[in-house]
């Protein structure tokens, strides 16, 4: 239990930090649900930790160039991943408008 209370807490330190970054609007499970973590009383969506590796899926803003923004973020969370990988997956790109909601970018 011990290893899944450390997974648990990973993935709830990744998460908060991947919501810190500028261009991430929130975190993604991804199109069937699969990136998340269980953790007690639930799941963290977005984040999935594995032995040798974390993912995280998120929707950014429209602007600069993906990859860009994944290198960004993936660099920045991987002290926080224990030694893991840290794969990145933008799972959707938001544009704002100009009262300030977000629409699904075509």
């Amino acid at each position: 239990m011990a290893g899944s209370d450390a997974r648990s807490e990973t993935a709830r330190t990744i998460a908060e930090a991947a919501t810190g970054f500028p261009d991430v609007v929130e975190l993604s499970s991804g199109a069937f649900g699969t990136l998340s973590t269980a953790v007690p009383g639930g799941r963290i969506r977005g984040v999935t930790v594995r032995d040798g590796y974390v993912e995280v899926g998120v929707v950014v803003r429209y602007g600069r160039p993906l990859p860009e923004i994944a290198t960004e973020i993936r660099r920045g969370l991987a002290p926080l991943s224990g030694g893991r990988a840290v794969h990145v997956s933008v799972e959707d790109v938001v544009a704002g408008l100009g009262d300030g909601t977000r629409t699904t970018a075509s």
